[in-house]
């Protein structure tokens, strides 16, 4: 094909998938869903909060659920509410930050279970200090928890659906991916790296030909999830874990590429990538975003979880100055 018709011919396209998007957006998502009654999802962080909910809602659709989480008592009480509720599910334990961990526990879900055709990525971890105030292994923490604990899940599940050229991945971003927060510093790094992650992932996905398989990346805003307590979410109000939770399920079953919520976040994104730096950052001054996370406390469980981390570096420090 010659240059000049290449080009009308990539314009045609460009002109049929955007009128084809907004054609689609008038249809409602629930008549355009697909089929995930022979799906097994596995959820990361799956032991409370919106994973539990993913866990819930992926199950009603007939799909298996693997749940992992660091807290193997939180991930079975997922499972046993699946049962509950007549799905089928498993409960596992696994460290996300930890390659051979994943790896370990990926060979048992497939023997077990079988292979895994919708991977959640959901575990996240927040300091919620200024960036001065976080300690370096906390820093290291958040990375390896929001954002490198992806590479590991996907390499050790994205060769089945390449095989079978079927999947889907689900990666669990935030706002805070795509803009930067006051006392967010390490987590909205690690945020914007799992973003980049999945968009990479996405095309070159599509690259090689992997047309079957389809990947979601979810930024939302705050959740009233209790991750977050403490925070005032400012002009905006914080959504709720269950409202999240329906619209990551049904961005999955009509396979949605990037889902913002709340919506409006759709034009405000736009806007910042037009408008001069000043003029965000008095944005959002004046609709008190830069102050949100002033009050922030966090849930009781991320506390524990922190100090365990600091108890087991603490422990390994003196062992070593004893040596």
């Amino acid at each position: 094909m010659s240059s000049p018709a290449k080009v009308f011919a990539n314009i045609f396209l460009l002109i049929y998938y955007w009128i084809e998007s907004m054609v689609l957006a008038l249809v409602p998502k629930r008549l355009r869903f697909k089929d995930i009654s022979n799906d097994i999802a596995l959820i990361t962080g799956g032991g409370s909060g919106i994973g539990r909910l993913l866990a819930v809602r992926f199950a009603k659709h007939g799909a298996k659920i693997v749940v992992w989480d660091l807290n193997l008592s939180a991930a079975e009480e997922t499972a046993k509410i699946v049962r509950s509720n007549g799905g089928e599910a498993y409960a596992y334990c696994c460290d996300v930050s930890k390659p051979e961990k994943v790896y370990e526990a990926a060979g048992k879900v497939k023997k077990e279970v079988g292979k895994i055709t919708i991977l959640v990525n959901n575990a996240g971890i927040v300091t919620g200090k200024r960036f001065l105030d976080c300690p370096d292994h906390m820093i290291q923490k958040t990375f390896e928890v929001n954002a490198i604990s992806h590479f590991w899940t996907c390499k050790a599940f994205l060769p089945d659906m390449m095989t079978d050229n079927n999947g889907h991945i689900v990666s669990i971003a935030s706002m805070a991916g795509l803009a930067g927060v006051v006392k967010l510093t390490d987590y909205c790094a690690s945020k914007f790296a799992a973003v980049g992650f999945e968009e990479s992932l996405r095309l070159e996905l599509y690259s090689e030909g992997y047309d079957g398989i389809h990947s979601t990346v979810v930024c939302p805003y705050f959740i009233n999830t209790g991750m977050f307590d403490g925070a005032k979410p400012g002009l905006f109000t914080m959504m709720t874990p269950e409202y999240v939770a329906d619209e990551i399920v049904s961005a999955v079953l009509v396979n949605q590429e990037v889902l913002l919520l709340p919506k409006t976040f759709n034009l405000l994104i736009a806007l910042k990538a037009t408008l001069p730096p000043i003029v965000i950052r008095e944005a959002l001054k004046s609709m008190n975003i830069s102050t949100s996370m002033r009050a922030f406390c966090g849930r009781i469980e991320e506390k524990l979880r922190f100090r365990q981390i600091d108890d087991h570096i603490n422990n390994n420090s003196i062992k070593i100055k004893g040596l």
